[in-house]
């Protein structure tokens, strides 16, 4: 184990001290009011660290924009407070025997927020719209991955959206696969593909979901005072939405709150509901014995990517990539960054993602052995930079600002890959998650630190990741067996879950051996909660925060 500078570390250790006192002082308090008057009952208030950034359901990649969505769009499904899928706008969704056909029934007298009819046709319009080249979703590889029948031509602009396996039969929507595939059912509760009004979205136009006044809703809630960049929006309970009666808040007040320690003040003081404490280790210290505290269940992986356009010198050389990995002491981070129950990473699929028969979980056996070992690292970043004709090397880490520990993360590892890999210098670039979004998409960058939340309850949300062709692959690399992995665990074994983790497990064995990326830690996230407020509904991957059923008592 490498260990920090003798002196960083005092340094450290009294900053530390400091720090956590500061937190007692600041956001230690546990005295809090939450007295509520008759109109306040009927609220809630929320915040997120940064804001939304689109309403239009077929282009969001973000869970900021998502949870938005989610709760102002109703999908056929939708998932319990027991992570069960249950039905939403369908009465009755019925799966054939062969696993290739899905004929969901919906419910009568469905509306949209505008009081207009909801039909069997809105949800087709949907689907034909994530897959048409024009609309060019990020997520558009979930109808092929999910072997939606002829996706893959259309999305190739080789077929008509007309094509797409997706079809309306009076109130019926009738899907049809080529393949069976184990995670179909999960995107019928998927934000992403939550009904649209065809003709709202040509009358909107290039404005369609850029402010709350562009969109129209399907769900418990509406957006409303959302102009596109604002900081702050409400959701509004939908009278039109078919179980209105049950959903008993009339308002969500969202907000954006960027500094973590403001957060848990307007908490304390009663001005939020729900206030993360896992943003520094001195707030999570400060507050982990509150009885308020809940665990918020996630299934979340923090990962280095390697930009390998060829664009950084260095970064197409696999024993340096390797080199970066060995020296990579996650523990570390963990203790340094985020030591709030966080777990060092040890593959792509976290833990809590998907459990296999006999209770095993993915994570443990896809784990390739991933391990910190600066003896090796430093003689792979020298024979690297030998192949390379380099004496040295310099890479820019990429991180988001809006996020404390990503600042404390990249601290540490710029200390300890330097110390390990003589000729190395590490720079550090933050920017809003915004921007750094951007950046990964566009690869403008060297090194970047992305995280990554799951979909849905299976492996492929996060495998399908790292495809030649994935719009996620943002260090743009391409492993014939990596892919050829991952195909078979969506057809060959797409019914079979043993033996689909087989087949994910020699995926992982492949992004290991090319040190095609680099896993940091699995997230786990604490907060303090308004001990009033029932029937929220948090969810480990998909829409992580539903307040459909959720109220103050």
């Amino acid at each position: 184990m490498v260990l920090i500078k003798r002196k960083f570390r005092k340094k450290l250790r009294k900053n530390a001290k400091w720090i956590v006192a500061a937190g007692v002082v600041l956001v230690g308090v546990t005295a809090h009011n939450f007295t509520q008057t008759n109109d306040s009952k009927h609220e809630i208030n929320w915040y997120t660290p940064t804001e939304i950034i689109t309403l239009d359901v077929s282009k969001n990649t973000d869970q900021y924009s998502a949870m938005a969505i989610g709760n102002s769009g109703s999908n056929l499904m939708r998932v319990d407070k027991h992570g069960d899928l249950k039905l939403d706008l369908a009465k009755k969704v019925d799966v054939s025997a062969d696993g290739l056909t899905y004929t969901a029934t919906l419910r009568d007298h469905l509306k949209w927020s505008d009081g207009s009819a909801l039909t069997a046709q809105d949800i087709v319009y949907s689907w034909q719209r994530m897959v048409d080249p024009k609309t060019a979703s990020e997520y558009a590889y979930l109808t092929q991955d999910a072997h939606v029948l002829n996706a893959d031509e259309i999305i190739a602009g080789k077929k008509p959206v007309k094509d797409l396996g997706v079809k309306a039969e009076g109130n019926k929507v009738i899907f049809t696969l080529s393949k069976p595939a184990p995670q179909f059912k999960s995107l019928l509760s998927f934000s992403n593909f939550v009904p649209q009004k065809k003709s709202f979205v040509d009358k909107a136009g290039d404005k369609y979901g850029t402010a709350s006044k562009y969109s129209v809703y399907s769900g418990p809630y509406k957006v409303e005072h959302w102009n596109g960049t604002s900081g702050s929006y409400k959701l509004v309970k939908n009278k039109y939405y078919w179980d209105a009666k049950h959903v008993k808040t009339k308002v969500v007040n969202v907000q954006t709150v960027k500094k973590p320690d403001t957060a848990v003040q307007m908490y304390k003081q009663g001005d939020l509901d729900y206030a993360n404490i896992s943003a520094t280790s001195a707030m999570y210290n400060a507050n982990k014995y509150s009885k308020e505290v809940v665990k918020v269940p996630e299934a979340t992986t923090t990962y280095i990517v390697y930009n390998q356009t060829g664009e950084v010198p260095g970064l197409t050389n696999k024993k340096i990539r390797q080199a970066l990995n060995f020296a990579t002491n996650r523990k570390g981070v963990v203790k340094a960054a985020i030591d709030t129950g966080s777990k060092p990473a040890t593959a792509l699929a976290p833990e809590g993602l998907e459990k296999l028969p006999g209770g095993r979980d993915l994570t443990d056996y896809v784990a390739p052995g991933y391990t910190y070992d600066v003896k090796k690292a430093s003689q792979l970043f020298k024979a690297g930079l030998a192949e390379e004709g380099l004496s040295s090397l310099k890479l820019v880490v990429t991180a988001d600002s809006d996020q404390p520990v990503a600042k404390a993360a990249v601290d540490y590892i710029k200390e300890t890959w330097e110390k390990a890999l003589p000729g190395l210098t590490v720079e550090e670039k933050f920017v809003t998650f915004k921007q750094r979004l951007d950046d990964t998409k566009k690869q403008n960058f060297d090194v970047a630190l992305v995280l990554w939340g799951g979909d849905y309850p299976e492996g492929s949300t996060f495998y399908g990741l790292f495809t030649s062709d994935s719009a996620y692959n943002y260090g743009k690399f391409s492993n014939a067996d990596y892919d050829a992995a991952y195909q078979k665990a969506l057809t060959t074994d797409a019914l079979n879950q043993a033996a689909g983790a087989e087949d994910y497990k020699a995926a992982e064995k492949s992004l290991y051996d090319e040190a095609l990326y680099n896993p940091i830690y699995f997230r786990s996230t604490r907060a303090l909660q308004n001990p009033h407020l029932k029937g929220l509904i948090r969810n480990a991957t998909g829409l992580y925060t539903d307040f459909t059923y959720a109220y103050k008592k």
